[in-house]
């Protein structure tokens, strides 16, 4: 389990944003976003896909992460 800080997020389109495209990457078994603190906590296999790529997916829906 991996929790990332994430800004830009406001809303519950924002986190459903977040979670499908970060949910779609191969070896990620659940994401959760806790919208009031800003926390995006994933499960994956290390060995199917990256932290890296998680950041880039999250960069690539217009959010920044801490």
């Amino acid at each position: 389990m991996e929790t990332l800080k994430v800004q830009g997020m406001s809303c519950n389109h924002c986190v459903k944003s977040v979670e499908g495209s970060v949910g779609n990457l191969t070896g990620v078994s659940s994401v959760k976003v806790d919208l009031g603190s800003g926390d995006v906590s994933i499960e994956f296999d290390s060995e199917k896909t990256s932290l890296d790529q998680i950041k880039e997916t999250i960069e690539e829906q217009g959010y920044d992460i801490v």
